[in-house]
């Protein structure tokens, strides 16, 4: 992301009241549980893992669900899963819109609760059902996942950040509940292109945001991590600096105010919603 930083002044950090109630009820819940299942983005897994999470869940199995698995670039998510089967989860693709993928959870849940369901069954104890607590940060699929896992629609959902405020179990069968969470963020990103990363991808409300600065540096990511995307998307030259792309795609798509004057802030929409859609390819945001 060298280039990046030449437009860069995209600052980041959002934290509301809400979601520091929601890490403490959490830290209450944990007790309770056996697994947590925790969705990233397949495009930023690393950017969308929150590491409150991580300290949270340390001493329990632990599944990742890269969600949005068909807008990411195939090469890049085969890297990440590595990394992450490195750290002791157990990792599976999905696309929950259209439930691809679903099919493979329950091999998964089964294999991450084994060494438990053993020591139940050793001890007596049988058809306790193993209580999964189901986290992940704003506007990344929690409750679509749930849905789709559950067969009905069980978990409000909707595609603005922070839909899902309170806890709620779900039974899905005699063997499983799930806990689904809020989502939530964490008070203070590590470094700028996390936050960066996040707002691209959405898990940031955008009212908050100053949306040309965030077009820009999406802009120059693109052009450094995939090379000729936006050329052939929209026809616009790449050896521009940032905003002057902004303005070519501004005037490909039509994106004029009265007198004929480029509306950059409509296109810097424009680019984010293309990216968000999949409309401009399979693209990664970061590699291990």
């Amino acid at each position: 992301m060298s280039e990046a930083g030449k437009d860069r002044k995209v600052n980041i950090n959002w934290y509301p009241g809400h979601m520091t109630k929601a890490m403490r009820q959490m830290q209450e819940d944990i007790k309770l549980i056996d697994l947590v299942i925790e969705l990233v983005d397949a495009r930023l897994p690393l950017s969308s893992k929150n590491p409150d999470i991580e300290k949270l869940s340390i001493n329990k199995s632990r599944i990742i669900i890269f969600n949005k698995s068909d807008l990411a670039d195939d090469k890049a998510t085969s890297l990440w899963e590595a990394y992450f089967r490195d750290k002791g989860y157990l990792t599976v693709r999905l696309d929950a819109r259209k439930n691809s993928g679903m099919k493979d959870i329950n091999a998964v849940v089964s294999k991450a609760v084994s060494e438990k369901t053993e020591r139940d069954r050793k001890r007596g104890i049988k058809n306790r059902p193993v209580r999964a607590m189901v986290v992940g940060i704003p506007n990344v699929g929690k409750s679509t996942f749930i849905n789709s896992y559950a067969g009905k629609a069980c978990a409000k959902t909707g595609n603005k950040p922070g839909v899902t405020k309170g806890k709620q179990w779900i039974r899905l069968s005699k063997t499983l509940e799930l806990l689904d969470t809020p989502g939530v963020l964490w008070p203070k990103f590590e470094d700028e292109d996390t936050g960066i990363r996040l707002a691209i991808a959405g898990s940031i409300n955008d009212t908050i945001l100053n949306i040309d600065e965030l077009s820009a540096t999406a802009v120059s990511i693109f052009k450094e991590s995939y090379p000729g995307i936006l050329e052939t998307f929209y026809g616009v030259d790449e050896t521009k600096d940032n905003y002057g792309v902004l303005n070519d795609i501004a005037l490909k798509r039509n994106c004029l105010k009265k007198g004929g004057e480029t509306d950059l802030s409509k296109a810097a929409m424009l680019l984010l919603d293309d990216f968000r859609s999949g409309r401009l390819g399979k693209i990664t945001l970061e590699i291990p």
